[in-house]
């Protein structure tokens, strides 16, 4: 959205709202912009999450860096649980998953368990502090 059209919907004037902008971006509130993508339109229609385990506990804990090049890992996260880290993957098909899961086992030397997602509500939704 444009300053403009964002002055328009809050009745502030164009500069105003670049300021504020500039300002919640400077404060850390604001850290980046993303567009929204089709990811079926881009040959990656498959997502899939990736709990994933240690094989031996008592290796250094570096499963971040070591896929850290796997393109296909969209977000990686440090988690509570049985697991030690939840993965965000986007692929083409089942085959291509598949082969992911290996690259990653192998890398990291874990043990992963997978859930495939079969339909996107929303995501990506945009955080409001209410109250």
């Amino acid at each position: 959205m444009s300053y403009t059209d964002l002055g328009k919907a809050t009745g502030l004037s164009t500069s105003a709202v670049h300021q504020r902008v500039k300002r919640l971006e400077q404060r850390g509130l604001i850290t980046g912009y993303g567009a929204t993508v089709n990811y079926a339109a881009i040959g990656v229609p498959l997502t899939a999450f990736v709990a994933v385990q240690p094989m031996d506990p008592s290796q250094p804990d570096d499963t971040p860096e070591r896929i850290a090049d796997l393109h296909e890992v969209e977000a990686c996260w440090s988690i509570a649980g049985e697991d030690s880290y939840m993965l965000k993957v986007r692929v083409a098909t089942p085959e291509a998953l598949e082969e992911l899961l290996g690259r990653i086992r192998s890398a990291a030397n874990v043990s992963t368990r997978t859930t495939i997602a079969m339909y996107t509500y929303y995501e990506n939704r945009p955080t409001l502090r209410h109250g």
